[in-house]
């Protein structure tokens, strides 16, 4: 990981207004893993981010932002690449830590919110998003993509797996299309959208997953 100049702020959370998710759902994103495993927490990473990294998608220093209780990212690291987990949910972050002290996985997991990555004061190579973007709406996408800009360089990647408007009857919460995407990543933002394939979204109620589009996104 590069480091930049600047020290990560104490206090993540300065400044910190619940997402809308939160203010949707009455719950904060730390609420989500108190009763149980959440409903994105499948125990075991994603085969879609598993694809990928045997496909040698991740390079560099690698970031997964809302990164749970750390199954993607305990992947990745465990392929011998440098993994930061980020997430706004304490409980989510104390529970990776266990997971990589238990299997012996060199990875490094820190509580920040999304929206305030530069921070951290590190850049990566390499961005995984999954589940997190199709959480936001309106402006805090846009604050969302300008976060990302903040620690990634020119030619850095961004991974993205959100829930799509493919199948409108089997969809996820807050499904995307993929003109959001492409509003979402535009030039004018820094980036630019490479590649969106549809995939899925593995869930404890939808053991098959649920459609989803993974976008390969490029900063520019």
């Amino acid at each position: 990981m590069t480091e930049r100049s600047g020290t990560p702020a104490d206090d993540p959370f300065r400044g910190r207004q619940p997402t809308s998710h939160e203010r949707q759902s009455g719950r904060p994103w730390d609420a989500s893993y108190e009763d149980g495993p959440a409903p994105w927490d499948i125990g075991q990473p994603q085969r879609a981010i598993v694809q990928l990294a045997s496909a040698g998608a991740f390079t560099g220093a690698v970031l997964d932002a809302g990164c749970g209780t750390g199954d993607n990212a305990l992947h990745v690291a465990s392929l011998g690449l440098r993994v930061l987990g980020v997430d706004v949910a304490e409980t989510a972050v104390a529970m990776a830590r266990d997971k990589a002290g238990a299997r012996g996985i060199d990875a490094e997991f820190v509580v920040a919110d999304a929206f305030a990555l530069g921070r951290l004061g590190r850049t990566f190579e390499t961005v995984l998003d999954c589940g997190l973007f199709h959480t936001f709406e309106g402006d805090e996408r846009r604050d969302y993509v300008a976060s990302l800009a903040s620690v990634t360089d020119r030619g850095a990647t961004l991974y993205v797996l959100c829930f799509s408007d493919i199948d409108p009857e089997n969809s996820g919460p807050h499904p995307v299309g993929r003109d959001e995407l492409d509003a979402a990543f535009d030039r004018s933002s820094g980036w630019t959208v490479a590649a969106v394939e549809p995939s899925r979204i593995e869930t404890t109620f939808a053991a098959d997953g649920i459609p989803a589009w993974l976008a390969t996104i490029t900063r520019i």
